[in-house]
Parts: structure tokens; sequence; C-alpha cells
């Protein structure tokens, strides 16, 4: 009996042994067989790992597609945050404007501005800088004075369209030794190609120790004789300062303040010139001239001091300026051409003149010629051509148009006996008039409205007047009627004071021009 519970424990204990080793066995199987199901996983996704950039679009499929395990899904954990934007240094202070390779000041070559030292050296020095480089600009600063005696800022082998920046005052010697015996100007600007002058600034030509020097020897404009005051309260020539500096006497020939010659593309804008010692302002044998927004300014008795005087110069436009001076607020001078002047202030002065023409026995040309728009103020003529006797050439195409006249002595005037000495010559040769037009011209006059003394051998032809209305004002001067000799024309319109002396049509006969006389 207990062999037979012996036999049967044995037997249970081995069953039980078998039982575990089967057991111990499949496991081992199952821990192998996933081990290398594992192992061929990584290898493929090695595998596919170096096929992501050429086929990176089919790696995810092709993982289930063999049997990968499922993703693991996403953290619960916040994603860390991104490292910190590099630190960006704030910008630098904003460095001071760097001075352009293209500008000149005169204080960087040594000038003062005190009015007093004299910078003629450093506007040269400046000048010649400026020179070298085109479109450069040479700087006159603002709040400064600059004395500054007779220079040239002269080409012809300057670069072409330099500025002449002006924002301060450029004052004229006092000083007789600086002038030596006399020079025609005092700044003046020689061939250069689209040189303009513009700014706020002043050009101050210092001209009462001129004008005082010998005001009885200064030519006197014609037209004065016919100024007859009708009592002495008009005083011819007002006293003035009766010395220059160091007690020296000027020299006779008094210069210009500003001239241009020969150059082209000139331009002048924004300035002032003013108590110019003649001249304000000159253009010479130039082509291409604008004036516009600028002003002169001298006294109506300063002798021979014109605003602008045109010389040789073609295609010039002048616009939107203030003229005051002691002689013609523009002067049109021989050889000028296609000059259009509007919208221009005039006064006091002599008005608006085209001559004189033909002294001595001179050949004068001046043709296309336009005014207009223009208001002229307590000067002493309107709008004028004056020729001397014995000239030659012509005067054609000239149109004055709406002029607005106020307190002007004699509004308008053809002489052709112009003299500005106490006796002339009488000749027969002349300058010739013809196609002078004259519209809408209205206003007050002191002396005499028209006044028309044409050439005896060369009468003024094609003489054109329509809408002429003017009245006197006043009881200062002694009135004259409307004067006309050999002036040949036509009106258009009835005239305020009539202008009966007008002779209507053509001369019967008219001296032919010669060739030389033929412009």
């Amino acid at each position: 009996m207990e062999n037979m519970c012996g036999i049967r424990v044995r037997s249970l204990t081995f069953m039980i042994f078998m039982a575990f080793a089967v057991w111990s066995s499949s496991f081992d199987t199952c821990i192998a067989r996933r081990g290398n199901q594992w192992r061929e996983s990584r290898g493929n996704s090695a595998s596919l790992a170096k096929k992501k950039g050429k086929n990176h679009g089919n790696s995810h499929h092709q993982q289930h597609h063999n049997g990968a395990s499922k993703p693991k899904p996403p953290s619960q954990h916040k994603a860390p945050p991104l490292p910190p934007a590099p630190k960006v240094d704030a910008p630098p202070p904003p460095s001071p404007p760097q001075k352009s390779s293209t500008d000149f000041n005169v204080l960087d070559f040594g000038a003062k501005g005190d009015g007093k030292s004299d910078d003629t050296k450093a506007f040269q020095a400046a000048w010649a800088a400026a020179c070298k480089v085109a479109a450069s600009t040479m700087i006159v600063p603002a709040e400064h004075v600059f004395l500054v005696g007779p220079i040239s800022f002269s080409g012809p082998y300057c670069q072409a369209n330099i500025v002449f920046q002006l924002d301060g005052t450029i004052i004229a010697p006092t000083n007789f030794n600086v002038w030596g015996r006399g020079l025609f100007q005092w700044l003046e600007f020689t061939k250069l190609v689209g040189i303009t002058i513009q700014g706020d600034g002043t050009i101050d030509g210092s001209g009462s120790v001129w004008w005082q020097e010998t005001p009885f020897e200064d030519p006197v404009d014609n037209e004065s004789e016919f100024i007859i005051p009708l009592n002495k309260t008009v005083q011819q020539h007002p006293p003035m300062p009766i010395r220059s500096e160091l007690n020296g006497k000027m020299p006779s020939i008094k210069p210009t303040a500003l001239r241009f010659y020969g150059s082209f593309n000139v331009t002048v804008t924004g300035i002032t010139i003013q108590n110019s010692p003649q001249c304000h302002l000159k253009f010479d044998n130039c082509i291409g001239v604008v004036v516009h927004d600028m002003k002169t300014s001298s006294p109506g008795d300063s002798p021979n001091t014109d605003g602008i005087h045109l010389q040789n110069s073609k295609d010039v436009l002048i616009h939107s300026t203030d003229l005051a001076c002691g002689d013609d607020c523009i002067s049109i001078q021989t050889g000028c051409s296609n000059v259009y002047i509007h919208n221009v202030n005039c006064g006091p002065g002599h008005g608006i003149s085209i001559g004189g023409l033909g002294k001595e026995n001179t050949k004068a040309c001046v043709s296309n010629i336009t005014v207009r728009d223009v208001v002229l103020h307590g000067t002493m003529t309107g709008v004028r051509i004056k020729t001397w006797q014995g000239g030659s050439g012509s005067v054609q195409g000239v149109l004055f148009s709406n002029i607005q006249v106020s307190e002007v002595q004699l509004p308008i005037v053809i002489d052709q006996f112009y003299c500005d000495k106490s006796i002339c010559k009488n000749q027969t040769s002349a300058v010739a008039l013809s196609g002078i037009t004259y519209e809408k011209i209205r206003g007050t006059y002191t002396v005499k409205p028209v006044h028309f003394a044409c050439s005896d051998a060369l009468p003024c032809m094609d003489v054109s007047l329509t809408t002429i209305e003017l009245q006197p004002l006043k009881e200062q001067y002694h009135l004259y009627d409307p004067f006309c000799w050999k002036t040949f024309g036509e009106l258009n319109t009835p005239t305020m004071p009539p202008i009966s002396c007008l002779q209507i049509g053509k001369p019967s006969s008219n001296r032919p021009q010669s060739d030389h006389d033929t412009c």
C-alpha cells in the first residue's frame, strides 16, 4: 500500500516537472520570436531612414504593411520652449550727415562771413573746387555776410550744371583801391553751361558810394525833358552820401553787380540784388536764360541802375519778378530775339524798354519780343522803344499786351530821336521799326499818354493799337496830348484819350534799306 502511494507521488511529481518543462520551452520560443520580430523591424526602420529623403511620402504606409508596432501616442507633457531669439542690438544713433562730395561751402575754404574780412580768395578757392565736379553746388550759407571784391567765376573748362547756392549776403567793398581805375562788373560768370544762381540770399553792391560821386556827369534819360513840374516840389538830384571809405573817390566806371557772359542755359531765381553801382543783372551773349521769382531793389533816383539788362542774348524768359531801380526795369538791347516777359512788377524805374539802339551809327537787330501781364507803378515810362539817329538795322515783331500802369508819366513811347546828352547831331539814317502791337494798356498817367516820334527818312510802320484806356491823374506836372510823328498803323478800337495823330495805312514812300541795314 505504501509502495503504491509512493509510486503515485513520484508519478505526479514527474508530470508536474514535465508540464513545467513544456511551458518553459513554449515561453522561450515566444520570447525568441518576439526578439526576431523586433530585430527585423529595427532593420527595416533603419533601411527606410536611409531612403527618407527619396521616398518620404511612402515610409509611414510601409511600416504598417510590414506589421510594425503602432506609433506611440503623443506625449502628455508640454513641448519644450523654443530657444530664445537672438538678441538684436539697438540701432546706433544717427551720425551727423556727411558732406556731399559735390557740395563746396565757402566757410570750408577759409571764408569768415563777418562782413569785414576779405573773403574773395575763399570764394575763388571754393569755385575752383566746384568747377571740377559736374552738377556741384557752391554754398554761400545763411546768417553770414561775406565781403567780396571783384571776382570772375569762369569757364570754359568747368563742368556743366553747377549751382551757386546763395543764402547769405554778399557785399561789395567801398574801398576805392579795390577797384583800381574802374571795372565793368563786380561778380561775373563767364562761358558756363547750365549755371544756376538760386537761394534766399542778397547781393548788395554798396552803390551809394558810387552814385554820389558824379551824379551830374551821368547820362540823363531823354524822356525827362517832357517832365516839367508845375512847382518846385520835385527835386531832381536829392542829396547822397558824400564820401566813400578812406575818403577816396570811386572810379568813374561803375560796375554791374552780377553779369553773365557767353553762357548757355542760365537760371537766376530767388535772390535779391540791391544797391548796384550800375546795372543790377546783365546777360551778354547768352542763349537760354530764365529769370524768375527774384527782385532788384535800388532807389528811384539812383543813376543808370537798370534792373535786368539783355544784350546779344536769345531765348530769354523773365517772369514773376519784382524790379525797383533808378533806370529801365528791363532793358533789351541789340542782338536780342525770342524774349518773353510776363508777370513782372516794375517801379520805381523807367519802365520796360527796347533800346537805346543804334548809338554812334551802329547796327542794331531786335526781333520777337513779348511783354505781357505787367504792372508798372510810379515809373517814368511804361513800355518804350528808343533809338539814336544814325543807326541801322531793325526792330520787328514786338507785342505789349495787358499792361497795367499806375501814375506812370509816359505810358507808351517810341522815340527815334533818343539822346542822353545835351545835344545830338541830326542824321537821316535810323533803325527801322515795324510790326509793333499795343493791346489792353490801361491805367493812369501824369504827363503824356502816348508819344510816337519816328524817323523822317524811315517812318514807323504797322503800329497797331487796341483797347488803350489811359486817364490823367493829379496835377503835379504839365499835361500833354498824345503825340505822333511819322507813325503809320491802325486803330482797332477807339482809344482813351483819342489818338487821332496816328496815320492809318502805310507811308507813300519809304527809304529802302541796303544789305548793310538788313538784319
